[in-house]
């Protein structure tokens, strides 16, 4: 790797950290000397890139900066066709179109025009459905935006044998399966973290209310009582 690939690809790294991240960190994914990885963020701040931080305590990227589009390897655009296409096999219609959306603006905004390439990858994923049999499920579209303005939902859940309940859910994870979807949640009615199966959602309705927490804490919460639960350690 050429020094001017080099600088790219810690600019690349740096956009990748939300909080600063150490020399050391960086020297070791790039595949370089602690001092070679000093030289290359002091070049890049030389050329005007706008890189807080300092030896010993970490580098970040200063919010609302603009990477201007660059060149995508031949996985790196691979990778991205076959996860849009992915998405756009959910019946996520709101995720699909945006999945759509992205490659046509990667498309258009990098230094070489990439439809034909994108369109000629020879990549896709295989559904469980097909294009005839996939129903769209509108709770996903709104399980997304409670999760992303922190809002309770409402929801009617019918269990596995069919018995109705009635109970208001902090979502915090939700996971696309092949076939179906699971919210991992808050659940208020029994004070701990449950998986509900979207497809036994009957109805759903988003609050005002807020969660209890930031859904980050929840996040956090949440991860740790999934690391131990024996259901999951192959515990009884």
């Amino acid at each position: 790797m050429d020094k001017t690939e080099r600088l790219f690809a810690v600019m690349d790294a740096l956009r990748r950290h939300r909080r600063p991240v150490t020399a050391a960190a960086l020297a070791e994914e790039q595949g370089v000397s602690v001092r070679t990885l000093y030289r290359d963020v002091q070049t890049l701040i030389g050329l005007g890139a706008p890189i807080d931080g300092e030896a010993g305590v970490g580098y970040m990227l200063k919010p609302g900066f603009f990477l201007p589009p660059l060149m995508f390897t031949p996985e790196e655009l691979e990778a991205l066709v076959l996860g849009a296409r992915w998405v756009g096999a959910q019946p996520d219609d709101g995720l699909g179109h945006a999945a759509q959306n992205a490659l046509a603006k990667i498309a258009t905004a990098s230094p070489e025009d990439l439809r034909d390439r994108i369109n000629d990858t020879g990549l896709w994923p295989v559904a469980v459905w097909s294009a005839n049999s996939r129903q769209p499920m509108p709770v996903l579209g709104q399980v997304r935006q409670a999760m992303r303005t922190e809002k309770a939902l409402q929801i009617s859940y019918a269990d596995e044998n069919g018995n109705p309940s009635e109970r208001a859910i902090w979502p915090v994870q939700l996971a696309y399966y092949e076939g179906k979807q699971v919210i991992a949640a808050w659940c208020c009615l029994r004070t701990a973290f449950r998986n509900f199966r979207t497809d036994r959602i009957v109805e759903l309705t988003i609050t005002d209310a807020r969660y209890g927490k930031r859904r980050a804490v929840l996040e956090r919460e949440w991860r740790d009582s999934w690391q131990h639960d024996p259901r999951w350690q192959g515990g009884a």
